[in-house]
């Protein structure tokens, strides 16, 4: 065996000693990181400070919004953003989640209101541009409620008020909205003083209210006694003055508009906010005096009322009393006639004041009154207004000679008689003239004049015939005759004539007469006097 030989072992190196240095520096890798991460929590701990309250607020639809990108504006400033879109349970709207700054806090209030701005045509403009690049976003108005929510609903049309704009609101009453719409202009002598805000049926569903705002300083012109009235489209009106009219501003003629003013601009005092006030059709109608209360009568026509219809002017003698309210038809089963009642309402005050006044004071009813007045020819009457249009108004006049009529004037409503008028009559009469003309045998007649034609013809060929025969045979002995007549007539005016023997003898023999006459007077006379002459004969005076 051989045997192995030993490796000499290696030599043991020393352990080095280490040291730690005093002034240890980290690594500038871990700078990086760990700024980032104060950023961060910076970051989230100013979101957590700044962030306000959650709201939610619910649309009819979500378009244009979209989760993380759509803002909330107040004035065009940024107050919050949508995070989140969703569809409510019934899938009849949608529910838009927005988380608001802090500084937003006021926007919880109960009446604040929100709404989505998109690009719109109304009547008071063009509203919305801008959102054709920048996209649509949520418009808000701060509320003034101490009370706060969290859940709102949003309004579907921009509000053309918002809380902040300075001025006043009012309410106007009207029968129909007309063509009036909401950011319709309201003008004051034709300058824009404001807008309409709002409408709504009334509950009773008879009439619409008005909200409408008068920016500032316009409204110290709305006092109690300012009236307003419908200024869309035209105006137009032709009496005896003339051919008029009226329009507020091509605005008013397409969008429609109101038009306010006081009569004799006596505004009184100003009018506080939410003062209602009533809207007129047209502005002769909005400055007309009070009219005091209304009194419904009923009249009774036996014709036609084509022409008439509701809104009718009720007149007197030119005076506008009132309106036709309706327009019937009623069998009378006793007459077996049908009549035509109208119902009409008239304002009594219109007459005059001092007539109402004197009213009051007389010791008289005023059913006392009605009788007295019907017995003196009261009646109402119908009337054509427009020859062309052919309508007709109802006039109430005094007609001395209608015939008596009873009247229960205690009767609710009134019951006013009636009377036809003067064309009715004539076309009555004609009717009459024509029946009795229908009677006339015109045929027999024209038959008669026939045969009496063909014999007037053949007279006047006998006419014709004996006229020739007397120009041939008898005129030759008329002329003869004629010329002896000259000759006895030539011979009669020489014989007549003044100096012509028998005219002289004729004259002497009258005044020998003349003479005989005054002779015999006389001897008449002296006879008279001395009748005893006619035995004694003639005495001679005594000398």
């Amino acid at each position: 065996m051989t045997e192995e030989k030993e490796t000499p072992a290696a030599p043991q190196l020393p352990t080095p000693k280490v040291k730690r240095q005093r002034n240890w520096l980290p690594s500038l890798v871990w700078l990086i990181p760990i700024v980032a991460a104060l950023v961060g929590l910076i970051l989230v701990a100013k979101i957590i400070i700044e962030r306000g309250p959650v709201i939610t607020v619910t649309f009819i639809t979500a378009e244009g919004l979209e989760a993380g990108k759509t803002k909330v504006k107040y004035k065009d400033v940024d107050i919050g953003t949508v995070d989140k879109i969703s569809l409510s349970r019934d899938h009849s709207h949608v529910i838009a989640t927005i988380q608001l700054l802090k500084e937003a806090k006021s926007f919880t209030a109960e009446d604040a209101r929100f709404w989505v701005v998109r690009p719109r045509v109304a009547a008071s403009g063009i509203s919305g541009l801008g959102t054709l690049l920048s996209g649509a976003y949520i418009g808000a108005d701060a509320g003034n409620s101490e009370e706060t929510k969290d859940t709102f609903i949003g309004l579907e049309v921009q509000p053309i008020v918002t809380r902040d704009s300075a001025g006043l609101r009012f309410l106007l009453h009207a029968s129909d909205i007309g063509s009036l719409d909401i950011g319709s202009p309201i003008y004051y002598r034709r300058i824009k003083v404001g807008q309409v805000a709002a409408y709504d049926l009334d509950k009773d569903g008879k009439g619409v209210t008005l909200k409408i705002f008068i920016n500032s300083p316009y409204e110290k012109f709305v006092g109690v006694n300012t009236r307003f009235w419908h200024a869309s489209g035209f105006d137009m009106q032709i009496s005896s003055s003339g051919f008029k009219l009226r329009t507020e501003s091509l605005a008013t003629v397409v969008l429609g508009g109101i038009a306010m003013q006081s009569p004799d601009d006596r505004i009184g005092p100003m009018a506080k906010e939410d003062t209602a006030f009533i809207l007129a059709q047209d502005q002769s109608d909005a400055m007309k005096p009070a009219d005091g209360p209304p009194q419904t009568v009923l009249l009774y026509f036996n014709q036609s009322l084509r022409g008439l219809s509701p809104g009718a002017v009720v007149d007197f003698r030119g005076v506008e009393l009132g309106e036709v309210k309706s327009i019937g038809v009623e069998y009378d089963p006793k007459t077996r006639v049908f009549l035509m009642p109208v119902l009409v309402q008239i304002y009594p005050q219109r007459l005059g004041r001092h007539m109402v006044e004197e009213q009051k004071e007389s010791p008289y009813s005023q059913e006392q009154r009605l009788q007295y007045m019907i017995g003196r020819g009261l009646r109402a009457q119908l009337r054509t207004g427009n020859l062309l249009t052919g309508q007709i108004y109802v006039a109430l006049d005094f007609f001395p000679k209608a015939s008596p009529v009873k009247v229960d004037v205690s009767k609710t409503p009134l019951e006013l008689p009636t009377i036809p008028n003067s064309l009715d009559e004539i076309q009555s009469q004609v009717a009459d003239i024509a029946r009795k003309l229908s009677k006339v045998p015109f045929d027999q007649i024209g038959t008669d004049l026939q045969t009496t034609l063909g014999t007037l013809n053949r007279t006047l060929t006998n006419t014709e015939k004996l006229t020739g025969t007397l120009n041939t045979d008898i005129a030759p002995e008329v002329s003869a005759a004629m010329k002896d007549l000259r000759k006895t007539l030539s011979a009669a005016q020489q014989t007549l004539s003044s100096d012509a023997p028998l005219q002289q003898d004729i004259r002497q023999t009258l005044q020998e007469l003349s003479r005989s006459a005054a002779s015999l007077r006389v001897l008449t006379d002296y006879l008279e006097r001395h009748p005893e002459s006619l035995i004694r004969g003639k005495q001679e005076d005594n000398k």
